[in-house]
């Protein structure tokens, strides 16, 4: 048996990560803007920003989350955002009194408000909880800007006109994950940047 070449294959990640990464430039650019605007503007109303996804997704509605209510660069105060990934008591009610593809739209119901905005990630798309939350979004008056790869699966297919896709331009889950943790951060940067002004 050959010994594997550990060196190789992590460079291959690196490029292939950076390869995705320019794809997606050119693809994301102007929607996260819009998608950076119609935050700000909900925050900025009194409005709150509800994150929902699964696996890696739910761990970055919870990134998102935290860096919202704590801090991402600056000092300020916190802002409004709820991950509803996290609260294991209304998720296992949910999941065991209705179905688990309600765990998420539940809340939405029961959070949701006009004026909110509802950041649903799905690296494929086809979450069937997820694509459930947007639904549920619409019913209350909730704009959603949706985080997907591939071919936005389901989730496209729902979405309004007034709604925000940020579609990375991947197949391959790894790379799509990689893109969505940048632009968390390019949102993160835009809510600061819009509400307080640039970094010096």
């Amino acid at each position: 048996m050959n010994p594997v070449d550990l060196t190789r294959r992590i460079r291959a990640q690196f490029e292939a990560s950076i390869e995705t990464k320019r794809r997606a430039l050119d693809a994301m650019c102007a929607p996260l803007a819009a998608a950076v605007e119609a935050m700000s503007a909900s925050l900025k109303a009194g409005g709150k920003i509800l994150a929902c996804g699964n696996g890696g997704s739910a761990g970055d509605a919870q990134h998102f989350a935290a860096e919202l209510v704590g801090r991402f660069e600056r000092e300020r105060g916190g802002l409004a955002a709820v991950a509803l990934t996290t609260d294991s008591s209304i998720l296992t009610a949910v999941a065991n009194d209705y179905d688990y593809t309600q765990i998420f739209s539940k809340q939405v119901e029961a959070l949701g408000r006009r004026g909110d905005v509802l950041f649903a990630i799905s690296t494929s798309g086809n979450s069937a909880n997820v694509i459930a939350a947007v639904a549920a979004a619409h019913a209350r008056g909730v704009r959603v800007v949706a985080m997907t790869g591939k071919d936005g699966g389901g989730i496209a297919k729902l979405l309004r006109t007034d709604d925000i896709e940020l579609r990375v331009p991947a197949e391959r889950t790894a790379r799509i994950q990689e893109v969505h943790l940048l632009a968390l951060h390019c949102l993160c940067d835009g809510i600061d940047t819009l509400m307080f002004g640039e970094l010096p």
